[in-house]
């Protein structure tokens, strides 16, 4: 069991190797949901079989870079992201930006908690013919959660392991299925399929690309007990290649299965579409694989969220506090299985949101990286005025100046089910790019701005 929490991990305890990344990234991207995101490129977008190829290549790549490129922090700082991102917004200043992606955190948490518990519920109705009822959706769903908050309470070797195993077990039932494909799927009606525009193309993209986003505040958490010698390169090649071998079949799969059967874009329940759209030696085994990946797709968010949470001043140790994020997904899983009526749309609302809100911070942290960082261990963890990142009364004005317009702008641009900006109607809004805006707001006002005057910040590093 690990018992580090905020703290940075000295260097005789850097024993991590840079290839544990691959089957990490590998697991985080192990949701059906892909699938369905794949159908929706075909029905809604109008592309075809290769230009949803073309978009489930670009996205990983793109956001998975960012990915990559912020996991470099962790390995020179070797404390988790958020942590990390006191250097940048001072240890006040750091509180804004970690409550908000804290509560996003819940929003991805419930997400994959109700897709996992669908597929629990889809393999029970498959092999036993158990029926749902609102009694065994609670079991399911607190089945599934408590064995997200066992897999990241015990720590990063508890989840290395686990996505080693799941990795192999999820690559070999998605292999079935893509031979089945093959075999079962009208390829003159896939291929003689017309492009879509090239505008559909790139709404695609920054769809897709939004989920990817979601994880780069967490990356440092994964590189943390890499040694300093690591080569940022080989990070960022591990991260993108772990994403892209996972998210460019499954998504192309999708689209695939979309042309006999496009209800897979809208459903309610798109795990139990997905086990009436295969056979059963294939659907049963393909389905429990893609529960256990989103267990651990839930427990590295959670594994993620209680270092945000301990960050935002929750005096408690690190196994207690993903066990608040636990108890919040719960509570918001059993209100989204009872009462959501359109699973797949508030998803997508939630994705675009999840993107405009994580992008914020990323720009700003990523300039920060850029501009050659080097992390003070004591600085981080004192919390208090003589904090070499106290800055102005605990508060980094440029960053959070610059993290404020950019998470502004990306509203604007915004439209969801729930909520449209008032610049949506513009070719960023209807392309999906808000987060894309968001970025380079960031980004470009923080390099603008001067650095501030007493932080940690070092010479540029080399990586």
């Amino acid at each position: 069991m690990e018992n580090r929490g905020l703290d940075p991990v000295p260097d005789d305890e850097r024993t991590g190797r840079v290839r544990t990344l691959f089957p990490t990234w590998v697991t985080a991207n192990m949701t059906v949901l892909l699938l369905t995101v794949g159908a929706g490129l075909t029905v809604f977008n109008g592309l075809n079989l290769w230009q949803v190829l073309a978009v489930a290549v670009t996205a990983p790549v793109v956001s998975y870079g960012l990915v990559g490129l912020v996991s470099i922090a962790g390995k020179r700082g070797g404390a988790p992201g958020m942590a990390l991102s006191r250097a940048v917004f001072g240890q006040r200043g750091n509180l804004f930006p970690g409550a908000l992606l804290w509560v996003a955190r819940w929003g991805w948490e419930t997400v994959n908690a109700v897709t996992g518990s669908y597929a629990l519920l889809a393999v029970l109705d498959l092999l036993f013919a158990i029926r749902r009822t609102h009694a065994l959706v609670l079991v399911v769903l607190t089945a599934f959660v408590a064995a997200g908050f066992l897999v990241s309470g015990l720590g990063i070797r508890a989840l290395r392991v686990s996505s080693w195993v799941s990795a192999r077990l999820f690559g070999a039932a998605s292999l079935l299925v893509l031979v089945h494909l093959i075999g079962s799927t009208p390829w003159r009606t896939v291929l003689d399929r017309p492009p879509g525009p090239a505008a559909m193309m790139i709404a695609g993209i920054g769809t897709l690309a939004a989920g990817g986003i979601s994880w780069v505040p967490s990356a440092p958490d994964f590189t943390r007990y890499l040694p300093h010698s690591a080569s940022g390169r080989a990070m960022v090649g591990a991260t993108v290649g772990g994403a892209l071998v996972t998210v460019a079949p499954m998504v192309t799969m999708g689209a695939v299965m979309a042309v006999n059967s496009p209800h897979l874009a809208v459903t309610k329940d798109p795990v139990a579409f997905i086990g009436e759209l295969l056979p059963m030696w294939i659907s049963v085994p393909y389905l429990l694989t893609a529960v256990a990946g989103m267990v651990l797709i839930n427990a590295m968010s959670m594994y993620s969220a209680g270092f945000t949470a301990q960050t935002l001043g929750f005096a408690m140790p690190r196994a207690w506090a993903v066990g608040v994020n636990a108890t919040i997904s719960l509570l918001l899983g059993g209100t989204l299985m009872m009462v959501a009526t359109s699973f797949i749309d508030t998803f997508l609302s939630f994705l675009t949101l999840l993107g405009v809100t994580f992008s914020a911070w990323i720009g700003v942290f990523g300039v920060d990286l850029l501009r050659g960082r080097t992390y003070d261990a004591e600085a981080l963890m004192d919390t208090g005025p003589r904090s070499g990142y106290w800055y102005a009364g605990g508060f980094s004005r440029q960053a959070m100046g610059a993290w404020g317009a950019a998470l502004v702008t990306g509203l604007l641009f915004t439209d969801v089910e729930w909520f449209t900006g008032p610049l949506a109607g513009y070719w960023i809004g209807r392309h999906g790019l808000g987060w894309v805006a968001t970025i380079l707001v960031a980004a470009g006002m923080y390099a603008a701005l001067p650095r501030p005057a007493d932080g940690k910040g070092g010479a540029p590093a080399r990586f």
